[in-house]
């Protein structure tokens, strides 16, 4: 089974990619249902963060809002909350590609977005970027409901730049140029690292990708 890990900043289009590569066939492992299901009641994350932030679990799920202010008022909480939940997303996601493998599926594709700051382009075949001009990502981005400038460049701020993710990446998907475009480029990949002479490149270096795009 080949395992793609895909990743791409806010606004570049990564969830239209995904399911680009879903009607190609692909089986899909998302990070944030990951972590959705964590928070829900009964999810493992639920004692942890209840825990480590008093008052972020209301009726026995993690409250998003309130989880977000205690992450605000401490610089280190950030850590606190990605050491308890990096562990378990990962358990989970091994256990998905475990059970995809026996079923024998060819391509999994993994939608993570913070997957280069987390080391998990280490642990895949292949890595696909998804981007889009500055312009169209900003234009996009704002015209979210509740969305400012300055939240927009706080959680850019926080993602490893567009250029070094496309300077890392295996296979890079512009959906600048249109979903057509993109949706042709999906294809393409697919047909490249499912083809009997795909070679794996080395990702036993972080960053030493040279791989043409």
């Amino acid at each position: 089974m080949i395992v793609l890990g895909l990743t791409g900043s806010i606004g570049m289009g990564k969830s239209t990619t995904t399911a680009m590569f879903a009607d190609q066939g692909a089986v899909v492992w998302n990070a944030d249902d990951a972590v959705h299901a964590l928070y829900a009641p009964g999810g493992a994350a639920v004692g942890p963060i209840g825990e480590a932030f008093p008052g972020a679990v209301v009726d026995g799920a993690v409250d998003r809002g309130r989880l977000a202010e205690a992450l605000g008022r401490d610089e280190t909480a950030f850590r606190r909350l990605e050491a308890i939940v990096h562990p378990l997303v990962a358990a989970g996601r091994q256990a998905d590609l475990e059970a995809a493998r026996a079923s024998g599926v060819r391509l999994a594709v993994l939608d993570i977005p913070l997957l280069f700051e987390t080391d998990g382009d280490r642990a895949v075949d292949a890595v696909v970027v998804v981007t889009a001009p500055a312009g169209v990502q900003r234009d996009r981005v704002l015209s979210r409901p509740g969305m400012t400038v300055e939240r927009f460049e706080a959680i850019l701020a926080r993602q490893t730049p567009d250029a070094e993710k496309r300077r890392r990446a295996d296979f890079v998907v512009d959906t600048g140029a249109g979903l057509d475009a993109a949706r042709a480029r999906v294809a393409e990949i697919v047909g490249m690292v499912l083809s009997p002479g795909w070679k794996r490149p080395d990702r036993t270096l972080s960053g030493a990708i040279e791989t043409p795009h």
